[in-house]
C-alpha cells in the first residue's frame, strides 16, 4: 500500500469507527457485530503503525489505552463538586417549589428536569481543546486523577478541531455501564470461573479505578453530562448550557425537559415513573435545577447544598414474597451475612430471589419465622431489602428463624464483638475465605508475583483441600497429578447454613438431559425468571416435548426429580438444587441419597464428593457428571501454574517479607526491616529495644511482629518455606559507592523527571550515600520536584516543611551538567 492510499483507508476506517461509536453510544444500537468493529480497529492500528505520519490525536486508535497508573494522584476542583438535597414526596418537592419563589419574591423562572443516574460522578477540563484532566468527585472538594482512563471512553471528546470551544472550560457528568455491558462481562466472567460483579454501578466505579487503561478499554463505559462550567461564553440558562455540549459532541441524555412550573414537574416525574426502567442504566429518582444562572445565584447555597436545585427520589417498590430458606456468606474478613431466598418477586422491572438480612439484629428486628410471607423493596433500586414481615400469613406452627452458631465455611464457632452488629468467624488461618485474602496478597505482584494463581483458581485449591497455609503452594508440584479435573467456578454452588451443598438449576438441567444444549437451558431458564421452581420445572417438561429431543427419557428424569424434591424435605433455594438428589439421578445405585447427603455437607464441588465416595462409573455417568462439573485444571494450567511457583522462589528476602502479611508491614517497612536485620532468624529474636532504633519502625509494629512470631504455626510455615527454597536472608551486593554528597539524606523525587526513570533515580540516590523513601514525611531532607508533581504530594510537603528542589538543582548539587 502506497502512503496516499494509506492515507485515505485511515480517513476511511477513522469515518466508518466514529460513525459506529455514535450509533452504540448515542443512540443505544449498533450496525456491525462486535467481531466486525474490533477488525475495522485493528486494521487502523495497523495502518498507523506502518505510517505513523498520518496517526493523529483525533483518531479512534488514540483510545484503546494501554497506560498502567500505579497510583492515582489527587486533585482540586475548581469548583466545588455538589451534594443535593432529597426528597420523597409531592408535598416536599411543593415546599421546596415555595422557598425558591419566597427566595426570589415572584414565579417567574424556570425548572430544568433530568433523571438522576446511578453512575460515577466525572470531571473534565479542557484547555486550549484538548482534555487535559479528569477527576473523579471524591469528597467534592478534591478527587483521584482518572486521565488515562477517561480518555478511553469512546464517546467522550478528547480533542476539538473543527468546533469553536472556550479556551479553558469544565464539563461534569455521571460515567455508567450500561446494564447490556454488565450482563455481558458477567456472562464472560461465569464462563472464565472469574467472580460476578455485584451490580453496575459498582462495577463502572471500579473500572474507572483500574490501574491498566487498556481494560478499561474493553469495558465499553459511557457517560451522560448535565453541566459546563466556563467564564467563556455569554450562555446564562442551564438548557442554552446543554444545548452547547451536545454541539460540541457530548453525550447529554435524551430524556430532559425544561418546565414552566412545579405543576409540570409533577407530571414529568410521573411520565418517567415506570419508563425509566427502560433505559439502558439504572435511576432512581430526578434532578429539577432552576433554569436561569443569575436566579441560581440570587438563592444561594445552604452550608452543603444549592437552594436552587433538589433530587427527588422515587419510593422504592414494594412486593409480597415468601421467605424459603436463608444462607450465610463468609466474607474474606470473617464477617457474616445472612441472605434470604426468596420465591420469585417483580421489582423495579427486575425478578428478585434473593436479599440481604445483614446481620442477627435485623432478623430480630424483623422477628422473622421460618416460611414467613415478608415485603420485598429495592433500597435505592439496587439492592433487594426485606423491609417487614406479614405476620397475619404466618403458619402457627412456624418457628423462629435461628442465627447460626457455627461458621458455614469451617465449622468454627462464631463470636460477635461488643457493640459491633455482625457475626465473624475467628478461624483467621483456616477459614477459606479469609485464607482466601491472605493467599491472594501472598502471591500478588508485589509479593511473590505468582500470576498464575488466580483468584478462582486460588479457591478451588483452597475449597477443596490442596491450600491452608502459604507453604501448600510449595507442595502443589507434587500433587499435579490430583489437580487434573479440579473445578474452579464455584458460583455455580450454593450452601446452606447447614452447610448442604446446592448446583446451580441451570447445570443440574443441563447434566440431567441428553441433547439439549447449555445455552438453550440457560435462555428457557431467562424466559422462566419470574417463575418459582416447581412451576418452572413444569414449563421445561413442555420445552422437552416441544423440543423433541429425547423426550421419553428426559421427560421421566425430571419427572423423577419432582418426586425427590417433593420427597426429601430439602430447604428451598431458589434457582439451585440438592446436589445429594442430582447426583442420584446420575449415578443410580451406586451411593444412595442418605450417603450423598452425609458427604454433600462436607465437601464443595462434585469433583470433591466424587473423591471422597471413590466409586466405580461406568463411562456414560462419568460423561454425564462431567456435564455437572465447573470449568476444570487441564495439563496447560497446571504446568502454567507449577512453572510460576518455581520462579517464586527467586523473589528477595524483602518481599517474601512483605508476602508473609504481617500486620502493619507494607512494603517500605519489609524493606527497612530486612535491611537492618539481613535475615528472618535475626528479626524474630530482635528485642524490642533494637527494632526501636530502627527508623521508621514503632510500637504497634514492634507488637505485630511479636504477635506474629509467637505463633508456632506461623515458625512452622516459614521453616517448610525454607526447605522449599525461599530467600530468608537478605542478598548482599557489594557496591562501591559513587560518592558521599548524599550521604545521611533522606530524598523522594515526584512527578516527572527529564535524566532518570523511576528505578534510576533510587539507584542514583543509594549510589551517593543517600536513602530513598517512597513517601513524603517530615523526615525527609528534601524532595525532587519533577514535572507535573501530585498537588496532594505537594501540599502536603509545603504543609509539613518538606524542602522542594528542582532537578536542575540537584543536579548541580551532585556536580553534574544539566
Amino acid at each position: 500500500m502506497t502512503p496516499s492510499q494509506a492515507e485515505a483507508r485511515i480517513a476511511e476506517l477513522s469515518q466508518q469507527i466514529n460513525y459506529y461509536n455514535h450509533q452504540y453510544y448515542q443512540e443505544d444500537h449498533s450496525e456491525i457485530s462486535d467481531y466486525e468493529f474490533d477488525k475495522l480497529l485493528e486494521e487502523l492500528i495497523q495502518l498507523e503503525t506502518d505510517f505513523p505520519e498520518f496517526l493523529t490525536e483525533q483518531s479512534p486508535s488514540q483510545r484503546v489505552g494501554g497506560t498502567i497508573t500505579k497510583e492515582f494522584e489527587t486533585a482540586m476542583h475548581e469548583t466545588r463538586m455538589l451534594s443535593l438535597g432529597n426528597t420523597y414526596s409531592e408535598e416536599e418537592l411543593l415546599a421546596f417549589d415555595e422557598r425558591v419563589a419566597k427566595g426570589l419574591e415572584h414565579r417567574n423562572f424556570e425548572y430544568f428536569c433530568e433523571l438522576k443516574f446511578d453512575g460515577v460522578a466525572i470531571s473534565l477540563v479542557y484547555e486550549n481543546g484538548k482534555l487535559v484532566r479528569a477527576v473523579t468527585r471524591g469528597d467534592g472538594t478534591k478527587g483521584d486523577v482518572v486521565t488515562e482512563n477517561i480518555r478511553t471512553i469512546r464517546n467522550i471528546p478528547i480533542f476539538f478541531s473543527d468546533q469553536e470551544v472556550p479556551a479553558k472550560f469544565e464539563v461534569r457528568g455521571e460515567i455508567f455501564l450500561p446494564r447490556k455491558e454488565f450482563e455481558k462481562i458477567n456472562s464472560e466472567r461465569a464462563e472464565n470461573g472469574d467472580p460476578l460483579l455485584a451490580n453496575p454501578r459498582n462495577a463502572a466505579s471500579g473500572t474507572v479505578k483500574m490501574q491498566d487503561s487498556s481494560i478499561v478499554a474493553k469495558r465499553r463505559l459511557n457517560c451522560y453530562f448535565y453541566q459546563l462550567i466556563t467564564n467563556e461564553t455569554e450562555v446564562n440558562q442551564h438548557d442554552s448550557a446543554m444545548a452547547l455540549l451536545e454541539k460540541w459532541g457530548f453525550n447529554v441524555s435524551p430524556t430532559y425537559k425544561k418546565c414552566d412550573s412545579i405543576k409540570e414537574v409533577l407530571q414529568y416525574i410521573e411520565e418517567w415513573r415506570e419508563k425509566r426502567h427502560s433505559l439502558p442504566l439504572d435511576t432512581d429518582g430526578v434532578v429539577l435545577k432552576v433554569n436561569d444562572y443569575d436566579q441560581r445565584e440570587e438563592l444561594g447555597f445552604t452550608a452543603k447544598i444549592p437552594r436552587w436545585a433538589i433530587a427527588y427520589k422515587y419510593q422504592a417498590e414494594s412486593a409480597e414474597s415468601q421467605l424459603l430458606s436463608i444462607t450465610y456468606q463468609v466474607g474474606r474478613t470473617g464477617a457474616i451475612t445472612p441472605v434470604a431466598n426468596l420465591s420469585p418477586v417483580q421489582l423495579a422491572g427486575t425478578t428478585v430471589k434473593r436479599a440481604s438480612l445483614h446481620n442477627a439484629n435485623e432478623i430480630e428486628r424483623l422477628g422473622l419465622y421460618e416460611g414467613d410471607y415478608v415485603f420485598v423493596e429495592k433500597g435505592g433500586e439496587i439492592i433487594p431489602k426485606i423491609t417487614a414481615v406479614s405476620i397475619e400469613k404466618r403458619n402457627s406452627e412456624a418457628q423462629p428463624v435461628r442465627y447460626i452458631a457455627h461458621c458455614p465455611e469451617c465449622g468454627t464457632e462464631l463470636i460477635r464483638r461488643e457493640s459491633e452488629a455482625k457475626h465473624y468467624c475467628p478461624n483467621t488461618q483456616s477459614c477459606p475465605p479469609q485464607l482466601l485474602g491472605r493467599i491472594e496478597h501472598f502471591v500478588h505482584k508485589r509479593a511473590m508475583d505468582i500470576d498464575s494463581l488466580g483468584t478462582e483458581r486460588i479457591r478451588a485449591l483452597i475449597d477443596q483441600g490442596y491450600i491452608s497455609n502459604f507453604a501448600d503452594i510449595y507442595d502443589l508440584e507434587s500433587k499435579s497429578d490430583e489437580l487434573l479435573g479440579l473445578e474452579m467456578n464455584q458460583d455455580q454452588y450454593q450452601k446452606t447454613d447447614e452447610g448442604m451443598l446446592y448446583i446451580s438449576l441451570h447445570k443440574a438441567l443441563f447434566a440431567l438431559t441428553e441433547g439439549i444444549s447449555l445455552s438453550a437451558i440457560g435462555k428457557f431458564l431467562e424466559e422462566n425468571i419470574e417463575n418459582a421452581l416447581e412451576e418452572t420445572l413444569k414449563n421445561f417438561l413442555t420445552y422437552i416435548r416441544e423440543s423433541k429431543k429425547k423426550v421419553a427419557q428426559n421427560v421421566g428424569t425430571i419427572q423423577l426429580l419432582e418426586g425427590l424434591l417433593q420427597s426429601y424435605p430439602f430447604p428451598k433455594v431458589e434457582d439451585f438444587l440438592p446436589l445429594p438428589l442430582v447426583l442420584s439421578l446420575l449415578i443410580g445405585k451406586k451411593a444412595g441419597i442418605s450417603r450423598l447427603k452425609e458427604v454433600a455437607i462436607h465437601e464443595s464441588t462434585v469433583h470433591g464428593i466424587l473423591l471422597k465416595l471413590n466409586l466405580d462409573l461406568s463411562k456414560e455417568q462419568e460423561d454425564r457428571i462431567k456435564k455437572l462439573k465447573a470449568n476444570t485444571f487441564q495439563e496447560g494450567v497446571i504446568t502454567n501454574m507449577i512453572e510460576g511457583i518455581k520462579a517464586s522462589k527467586e523473589q528477595s528476602f524483602e518481599r517474601v517479607l512483605f508476602a508473609l502479611g504481617i500486620r502493619n508491614i507494607g512494603e517500605n517497612t519489609a524493606q527497612i526491616l530486612a535491611r537492618s536485620f539481613k535475615n528472618i532468624d535475626n528479626l524474630k529474636n530482635a528485642s524490642s529495644e533494637s527494632l526501636l532504633e530502627v527508623n521508621g519502625v514503632g510500637e504497634t509494629l514492634v507488637n505485630s511482629l511479636k504477635e506474629f512470631f509467637s505463633e508456632e504455626e506461623n515458625i512452622q510455615i516459614i521453616d517448610r518455606l525454607k526447605a522449599q527454597g525461599l530467600n530468608f536472608e537478605i542478598e548482599e551486593i557489594e557496591r562501591a559507592l559513587e560518592s558521599n554528597v548524599l550521604e545521611g539524606k533522606k530524598i523522594l523525587a515526584s512527578g516527572k523527571l527529564n535524566h532518570f526513570k523511576r528505578d534510576e533515580i533510587i539507584d542514583f540516590v543509594e549510589a551517593n550515600g543517600g536513602q530513598y523513601v517512597k513517601s513524603v514525611s517530615k523526615s525527609l531532607d528534601f524532595i525532587i520536584e519533577g514535572e507535573d508533581m501530585g498537588p496532594s504530594k505537594k501540599e502536603k510537603a509545603e504543609k509539613l516543611g518538606v524542602k522542594l528542589i528542582s532537578e536542575e538543582d540537584f543536579m548541580k548539587m551532585m556536580g553534574k551538567e544539566f
